[in-house]
């Protein structure tokens, strides 16, 4: 009668640890699917902060961009430029020539 409590005993153990394994087993696949999950979000994270750091640099230049002609149009060549372009405005003295288009 010892013999099969043992004997039960010990198979009871194998299942347990069969049981233990597949669990362990289980959530190492739980957890590798988790892990490259994450990994693709965390690509698709760094393309996204790719495209607004070049995204923050345009606005850079742009910004230059608009300094540099905010501070061309306070000058004097500025200002004779518009007068003659949109106002047709000319100097004492000087001729004016236009094509026949």
């Amino acid at each position: 009668m010892a013999k099969k409590v043992a004997y039960r005993k010990k198979r009871q153990n194998r299942f347990g640890m069969f049981l233990v394994s597949i669990v362990v087993f289980m959530l190492l696949i739980v957890v590798a699917f988790n892990s490259i999950e994450l990994m693709a979000k965390k690509e698709a994270y760094q393309q996204k902060e790719n495209a607004l750091q070049e995204q923050i640099v345009a606005e850079e230049e742009r910004a230059k961009e608009i300094e540099e002609f905010e501070k061309y149009t306070q000058t004097k060549k500025y200002v004779e430029e518009v007068a003659r372009d949109k106002l047709g405005l000319v100097y004492e003295g000087e001729i004016l020539f236009k094509d026949e288009n």
